[in-house]
Parts: structure tokens; sequence; C-alpha cells
């Protein structure tokens, strides 16, 4: 029978990269000169968050600015990142954590089956890890449970792959 996965994969080779390139821009910017601004990429595998120091509020919003443009230059999305509350370190600097969102959450995985159990497709749904697999009778029914998913989730990244026949 037909198949296809739902996922969310992050690419982090992109991640660091634009993680050095938004590091570059910071120490060569005028309003950051002085300052220890800087991000750093923490955590392994699919438990990675991004930290940002800065000296003060309005910095690290800056850094956080920079950073944006630098992911979404390297299609990198954010919409699977968590912004923390920022905290104070020491003196007057300041930290923020970004959560890193790789797969699909548990949560995210129901809300996927149940959007297809409701939309009356004759395609069954699976959850399988951070996946969800899809399954149908032919590939026409499986199209329609893609662009029903692409048009119902637009608040989290999802890749639509390994397509079987």
């Amino acid at each position: 029978m037909p198949s296809f996965d739902v996922s969310n994969e992050i690419e982090w080779v992109e991640v660091g990269n634009a993680i050095d390139q938004s590091n570059k821009e910071i120490t060569n910017r005028f309003d950051f000169k002085g300052s220890d601004a800087h991000i750093e990429l923490t955590g392994k595998d699919k438990e990675r968050s991004l930290v940002l120091y800065a000296d003060n509020d309005f910095q690290l919003e800056q850094a956080w600015d920079i950073a944006r443009v630098k992911f979404g230059k390297r299609n990198v999305d954010i919409r699977c990142m968590e912004r923390k509350d920022t905290e104070a370190i020491g003196g007057n600097k300041v930290k923020q954590t970004i959560v890193v969102k790789a797969g699909i959450d548990a949560e995210l995985a129901k809300k996927i089956v149940r959007l297809i159990k409701d939309s009356k497709l004759k395609v069954q749904a699976s959850i399988q890890g951070d996946t969800v697999r899809v399954t149908g009778a032919k590939r026409d029914v499986l199209q329609e449970a893609i662009a029903l998913l692409k048009k119902s989730i637009d608040d989290f990244p999802l890749q639509f792959g390994n397509f079987r026949e």
C-alpha cells in the first residue's frame, strides 16, 4: 500500500552555519562593540537548543533578529524554535534559551492523526516515534491528505517524505 511519513527534520549543519554567520556579524557591528554578545548551540541529537548572551535586553533582541535573518537565508524554519524567558546572569548581563524542536512531539502527532481521521479520507495514520506514517489505497488520496495537513497545520514546519508504492 502506498504510504508517506510526516516529520520535522532539522539540518543541524545549516543551523551551525547560521549561528557562525550571526556571531561574525555581531562581532563586527558597531552597536555591539565592547560587548560579549554571542550565540551558542548546546545539547546533542534531538535535544538541542540555542543560547543567546548579551549585555542587555535590547542587544539580546538585536542578536535574535540577526540570527532570524541568517536562519531564513539558510532555509532553517524558525517555527520549530521556542523562545524561553530571559534570565539575568551576573551584573547586567542576560541570556535567553531557545529550544529547537526536532521531530514531531506526541501532542502534535495526535493532532495530525485526529485531523486525518476526522477528514473522512480513506487513509490511516499511525504514530511511529517522532514521525507519523500515513497509508492509503491510492496516491491521489495521499496527496489529498498532504494538502489537508499543509492547509490545517501552519504553526509548525512539516516535511512529507519516504513515499512508498
